[in-house]
C-alpha cells in the first residue's frame, strides 16, 4: 500500500500565500508565538509524524482491529507506542491555555494536525480527535472545579474523552434519550443507560478516560428541553488527582464495523455511574452543540483525507501500471503499453480527486480561522464569526464527506480489479471514508441544519446574502476591466463566481416563498441546496488559490513557477469539469415536493 506523504508544499501555500494566517495570528490575543517560522516547524514535525509514525499502523491496524476480553479493549499493535510519542511531542495541548499546561497556540494549528494525522491514519487520529471536544465543552461550560480536575489531564493526553449522545433506539433524534441521572444528596448524580456508537469508548491508550453525557433528569421536560449534560469518568478521581475506583462505565460490546476497525467504537453501559452535572439543568444539548460543531469540522476533515490519500496512491498507480494505448496514439511506444496516466479518463478521476482534496482543505482551512476567534474569550469576535461558521459547518461536514467518498471511489476505479483487493489499500479508504457521511449528523441532517436553521428560520436567506456578499467583494476586487494580465485571466472565475451567487441568492428566495404553502420543500430541497452551496464555496476556494497563483506568474521569475501553474489549470479543471454539477442541483431543489410525497406509506411494501 502506498504510504501518506504529507503535503507540505500545498499547506504553506494556504497557509501563508492565500490565507495570510501570519497577519490573522498577528490580531490574535493568543497568536503571538505563531510566527512564520514556529508554524512552518509545527507543520513540518506534524508532517513527520505522520508519515513516520501512524501511516504505517494504517493498514495493519485494519487487519487487526480491537478486541475486547474480560471487559477491557486492546488496541491494535503498535497503537499505544504512537500515541505515547504523540503525547511525547506536546500535540494533544497545542492550541489549549497554558494555564492547564497547553501551549496556547491557535485552534487552526489544530485543524491542520488533525487533517494531517487523520489522512496518514483516521482510525488512530480519533483517539486523540474526540478529546478535543470533551476538552472545549468542559473549558467553555464547566465550573472552576470541574478544570481544575480535568483539564490538564486530558490536555496533557494523559487522559482522553468522548462523547455519549446516542442511544439504541433514538439515534440522531436526542429528544428520545432515555438515559437518568438521579440526584443524590453529596450534590453527584447517578447515571443509568446505554450509548452506542461511541468513538473511542474504550480503550488501552490512557489510564482513565472522561466520558461527556447526555442524560436526563427525574421529571425533566420531554424531548431536547429536558436533557441536561454530565461528565462521567471511567475511573473516579481521587483529591489528588490520580485514578480512584472504578466508576461502573462498562463498555458492553465492540460494533463490527464496515470500516475504521483500528478505533474502537463501544457499546457503552452506565450502570449507576457517579457523574456530575456541567452547564445548566436541561440545557445539555445547547453546552453539547459545542463538541458537536468541533466534531463536524473534525469529519470534514476525513472527507479532505480519503480524497488526499486515495489520490496519493492511485497516481503512484497511475505512474507505474501499463495498459493498452492512449486513443490519440501510442505515448510510449518501445514499451508494451502506455501507462494509465496517459489515458483521459484515469486523468478525469486523478484530477477530480486533487482539486476535491486541495479545494476541501482551503474550505477547512478557511472555517478554522473563524473557530480561531471562538475560542479566544473575546465576546464581539465570538459572535461577528459565529453564525458565519455557523453555515460553513454543516457545509464543510456534509459536502466534504460526500465528496471523500467520491474521490475514494475513483481510487478503486484507477486500480480497476486490483483496487478490490486488500493488499493495495484502496478499498480500505473506500470503506473507511463511508461513515464520515453519517456520523456527527447524515448528509441529510446537514442539509437540513443548513437550510432549515441557519438559512430559512436564521435569519431568511441572510446566511447566503452575507457569504455572497463576501464573493461578490473578491470578484470586483478580480474584475478584468482593469487590465492588469493576471485579472484578465481571472474573467472566467470572477465572471461565473458572480453568476453563481446570484442564482444562489434567488434559489433561496424561491424556497423561502414556496415554503410559506408547503413546508415539505424544506425537506425535498435540503440536499440539494446543501451540495449546490458546497460546490459554489469551493469555487470560490479555488478562484482565490487562482488569483494569488496568477500573481505570482504575472510577476516572473519565480524557481516555482510549475507550482503556480498547476493551481491554475486546477482551477480550470474543478470549473470546467466539476462545477457545472450545481445546475442539477439547481434545478432539482426548485421542483415540487409531490414526487416525494404522493405515493402511499402502504405502497412502499412489496406485496
Amino acid at each position: 500500500m502506498h504510504q501518506y506523504k504529507a503535503p507540505l508544499r500545498d499547506t504553506r501555500f494556504l497557509i501563508h500565500e492565500v490565507l495570510d494566517f501570519d497577519t490573522h495570528y498577528s490580531k490574535l490575543p493568543n497568536g503571538g508565538e505563531a510566527t512564520r517560522d514556529v508554524v512552518d516547524a509545527i507543520v513540518e514535525e506534524c508532517g513527520r509524524f505522520s508519515e513516520e509514525v501512524i501511516s504505517p499502523l494504517y493498514q495493519s491496524g485494519d487487519e487487526e482491529g480491537c478486541k475486547l476480553e474480560d471487559g477491557k479493549v486492546t488496541t491494535p499493535k503498535g497503537f499505544k507506542e504512537a500515541y505515547n510519542q504523540f503525547v511525547e511531542g506536546g500535540w494533544p495541548g497545542l492550541s489549549h491555555p497554558e494555564e492547564f499546561g497547553g501551549q496556547g497556540l491557535p485552534l487552526s494549528l489544530g485543524i491542520i494536525k488533525a487533517e494531517m494525522m487523520g489522512t496518514a491514519n483516521w482510525a488512530w487520529a480519533m483517539y486523540p480527535g474526540l478529546s478535543l471536544g470533551a476538552m472545549n465543552t468542559i473549558m467553555l461550560h464547566g465550573n472552576d472545579e470541574q478544570k481544575a480536575t480535568y483539564l490538564s489531564k486530558l490536555v496533557s493526553g494523559e487522559w482522553m474523552g468522548t462523547m455519549c449522545l446516542t442511544e439504541p433506539h433514538c439515534g440522531t433524534d436526542l429528544g428520545q434519550a432515555r438515559t437518568i441521572a438521579e440526584p443524590q444528596e453529596n450534590g453527584t448524580y447517578k447515571v443509568n443507560g446505554t450509548k452506542i456508537f461511541i468513538s473511542s469508548g474504550d480503550h488501552d491508550l490512557t489510564e482513565n478516560i472522561v466520558h461527556v453525557v447526555l442524560a436526563r433528569l427525574p421529571g425533566a421536560p420531554k424531548g431536547t428541553r429536558g436533557i441536561s449534560l454530565f461528565i462521567i469518568p471511567k475511573y473516579k478521581v481521587n483529591a489528588d488527582g490520580s485514578c480512584g475506583d472504578f466508576n461502573n462505565v462498562n463498555c458492553g460490546s465492540l460494533e463490527h464495523k464496515m470500516g475504521i476497525k483500528a478505533s474502537s467504537t463501544a457499546v457503552l453501559n452506565f450502570d449507576g455511574a457517579e457523574a456530575y452535572m456541567i452547564g445548566p439543568e436541561n440545557k445539555g444539548l445547547e453546552c453539547m452543540f459545542t463538541f458537536m460543531n468541533t466534531a463536524r469540522i473534525g469529519t470534514a476533515l476525513q472527507g479532505i483525507g480519503s480524497a488526499e490519500l486515495a489520490y496519493q496512491g492511485s497516481t503512484a498507480y497511475a505512474l507505474d501500471r501499463r495498459s493498452m494505448r492512449s486513443v490519440s496514439g501510442k505515448k510510449e511506444p518501445d514499451e508494451v503499453a502506455d501507462r494509465l496516466i496517459h489515458h483521459g479518463d484515469v486523468r478525469r478521476m486523478l484530477l477530480t480527486q486533487r482539486v476535491i482534496a486541495e479545494g476541501g482543505r482551503m474550505m477547512a482551512y478557511q472555517a478554522a480561522l473563524l473557530a480561531d476567534h471562538m475560542v479566544t474569550g473575546d465576546e464581539k469576535a465570538w459572535a461577528e464569526n459565529d453564525d458565519k461558521l455557523g453555515f460553513l459547518t454543516p457545509i464543510l461536514k456534509g459536502f466534504l464527506t460526500e465528496m471523500g467518498c467520491e474521490a475514494a471511489y475513483h481510487g478503486m476505479q484507477v486500480f480497476g480489479g486490483h483496487g478490490y483487493i486488500k493488499e493495495w489499500g484502496m478499498e480500505q479508504i473506500a470503506r473507511d471514508a463511508r461513515i464520515s457521511t453519517l456520523y456527527e449528523g447524515t448528509t441529510g441532517i446537514q442539509g437540513l441544519d443548513l437550510l432549515g436553521r441557519k438559512v430559512l428560520l436564521g435569519g431568511r436567506g441572510k446566511a447566503v446574502r452575507d457569504y455572497g456578499a463576501e464573493i461578490l467583494g473578491f470578484c470586483r476586487q478580480h474584475n478584468p476591466v482593469s487590465g492588469s494580465a493576471y485579472k484578465r485571466e481571472m474573467r472566467p472565475f470572477v465572471t461565473e463566481l458572480a453568476r453563481l451567487v446570484v442564482k444562489w441568492n434567488w434559489m433561496t428566495g424561491r424556497i423561502l416563498l414556496a415554503a410559506r404553502k408547503d413546508r415539505e420543500i424544506v425537506a425535498s430541497a435540503h440536499n440539494d441546496f446543501l451540495m449546490f452551496s458546497g460546490y459554489v464555496v469551493m469555487a470560490y476556494m479555488w478562484a482565490r488559490q487562482a488569483a494569488v497563483a496568477l500573481k505570482k506568474l504575472d510577476k516572473g521569475g519565480d524557481d516555482t513557477a510549475e507550482f503556480y501553474r498547476t493551481k491554475v489549470q486546477l482551477a480550470e479543471f474543478y470549473f470546467e469539469r466539476i462545477l457545472p454539477r450545481q445546475n442539477a442541483h439547481a434545478e432539482s431543489m426548485l421542483k415540487k415536493p409531490s414526487t416525494l410525497m404522493q405515493i402511499s406509506e402502504e405502497n412502499f411494501v412489496f406485496e
